[in-house]
């Protein structure tokens, strides 16, 4: 008795089809699973015996059971083998019509007495399946709205192993799961709790975010506590361009292998912000696991933003880690068993204090830190990675008059619409480059191609780098950064005002980490 039918796993962030041969003998009571399954896999065997027999269906006695999983020679993960195996047995034993499982993939995982649990990573499980050529895909029902945002498959939501069972039979009929991308997609943008006109004062720091976003340049924010850095660095993503369709599948593809695809929500229609503690590990940050590789926090605010508030806080090699994903735009993690590549194209925004107490060059408090505890406060952070951020603005505290003003900042829409004018301007000129979109992922070659300077600009800049003894990646960031500026004041030559401000957001390089 034989049988055969395909179910899906995850590989970083992709899935591949996994063929499930079922073979059934007569001798001693075995039910194994061979074809480098893990113990989540291996555990199936119990979950399957219990959900067949507290569904009332046969689980054949004094049987031997051999299920494969082909390709043999790569390891298989996760709960969602379950169900496939379960009905792989029914198939062999001639409870299932063969036929009726052509050109289908089912995945799931069972609870003991029969029902079906969601999985993670079903959309790009339904995505390769599309890909394969099946035809039809049964899902956990709660799962089938994030598996119908493929159009090219036919979904299935089911809620039991009996329900599959009458359904495969042609006893019960269960309409396809069916969803409106563009529909979604559209009526998820621009649901946002927080807005720029929430934020008194502060114009200098908020025309620095701007900047920031139009050329999606990495920003770090020195102020005392209290004076907003956290507040504005949550506002960041309320004037981000929105996400494209093709972005917000791929940033859903991430937080659904993740397992953090918030309840109800098949489709993540707005920039991710993340904001880890500064406990996190370094393999927290970049992705890992012991049995399961998963994306990191860096992976996770893919197409948006990652939030280090407290920036000396973080362990020190914790930081460094950083600094690969931030030139390549991706990750790759390795470990004993396999090595991944996730996505890493995010913008870094980072905070901090400028001393330990908070209060190094306040007017209004005294600073009671030594010298040498300020030294090691903000030596904690590399030069490497600093100059790896383009822009570094101060953030003065905010004074009453200000506070209690009842004159509201600038929105957020009104700033969004000059960033989306410069990322126009961006997206003509970088048309026909590769893996180019914005200011911020400039080559060098296009750094010299784009950003040519006058001998006004030139001289302003040479002047600079000397003062402040700027490396030759803090040139090419001022660069970057002084492209933006001219490409929000809709000028083609970069001018002398667009490198001055360029200087501006490095000059902390000069008066503070010097």
């Amino acid at each position: 008795m034989y049988s055969k039918l395909f179910t899906s796993s995850l590989f970083g962030i992709d899935a591949f089809s996994v063929e499930i041969e079922t073979h059934l003998e007569n001798g001693m009571p075995i039910f194994q699973i061979v074809g480098l399954p893990d113990t989540t896999v291996k555990e199936s065997r119990e979950r399957v015996i219990a959900a067949l027999k507290n569904s009332d269906l046969t689980f054949p006695p004094g049987k031997k059971i051999t299920v494969n999983l082909a390709p043999a020679n790569v390891r298989k993960e996760g709960s969602g083998f379950d169900f496939p195996i379960a009905v792989g047995i029914l198939a062999a034993l001639g409870q299932i019509p063969l036929e009726t499982l052509e050109n289908t993939m089912l995945i799931g995982e069972l609870a003991l007495e029969g029902s079906l649990r969601g999985v993670n990573g079903l959309l790009p499980v339904s995505i390769q399946a599309a890909k394969d050529g099946f035809r039809r895909i049964l899902v956990p029902k709660e799962n089938a709205s994030e598996a119908a945002l493929v159009s090219d498959i036919e979904v299935i939501g089911i809620e039991s192993l009996q329900q599959a069972f009458r359904y495969l039979n042609n006893e019960l009929e269960i309409e396809p799961t069916k969803v409106d991308l563009e529909e979604l997609f559209e009526s998820g943008q621009e649901s946002f709790l927080f807005d720029f006109s929430d934020v008194k004062g502060q114009e200098n720091v908020k025309r620095a975010l701007e900047v920031a976003v139009a050329g999606g340049h990495n920003l770090l924010m020195i102020g005392p506590p209290g004076s907003g850095k956290s507040m504005l660095a949550k506002r960041i993503v309320t004037i981000m361009p929105p996400l494209s369709l093709d972005e917000a599948l791929e940033t859903t593809k991430i937080h659904s292998i993740a397992g953090i695809l918030p309840p109800n929500t098949p489709l993540i229609t707005t920039r991710p912000f993340r904001s880890p503690h500064h406990t996190i590990s370094d393999a927290a940050l970049v992705g890992g696991g012991i049995n399961k590789i998963r994306p990191g926090e860096i992976s996770l605010s893919h197409h948006g933003v990652l939030f280090m508030d407290e920036l000396p806080e973080f362990a020190r090699n914790v930081l460094e880690v950083l600094r690969q994903p931030l030139e390549d735009k991706a990750i790759t993690v390795s470990r004993t068993k396999q090595t991944l590549n996730f996505p890493a194209n995010f913008m870094l925004v980072c905070s901090m204090n400028p001393c330990p107490c908070g209060h190094y060059g306040s007017t209004y408090n005294a600073c009671t830190c030594t010298p040498t505890n300020i030294q090691r406060y903000i030596g904690k952070i590399s030069g490497p990675l600093l100059d790896r951020i383009d822009i570094h603005i101060e953030v003065p505290a905010v004074n009453y008059q200000e506070i209690s003003s009842k004159r509201t900042g600038e929105p957020s829409q009104t700033i969004k619409e000059r960033v989306l004018k410069a990322r126009q301007i961006q997206i003509e000129r970088f048309a026909k480059s590769k893996n180019v979109y914005k200011n911020a992922d400039m080559t060098s070659k296009q750094i010299r191609k784009y950003c040519e300077l006058d001998e006004k600009s030139n001289n302003l800049l040479k002047i600079a780098m000397e003062k402040m003894g700027l490396s030759a990646r803090a040139y090419d960031r001022i660069l970057k950064v002084a492209r933006t500026i001219a490409d929000l004041a809709e000028s083609e030559p970069i001018r002398a005002e667009h490198i001055s401000e360029a200087i501006q957001y490095r000059a902390l390089d000069r008066d503070y980490w010097k």
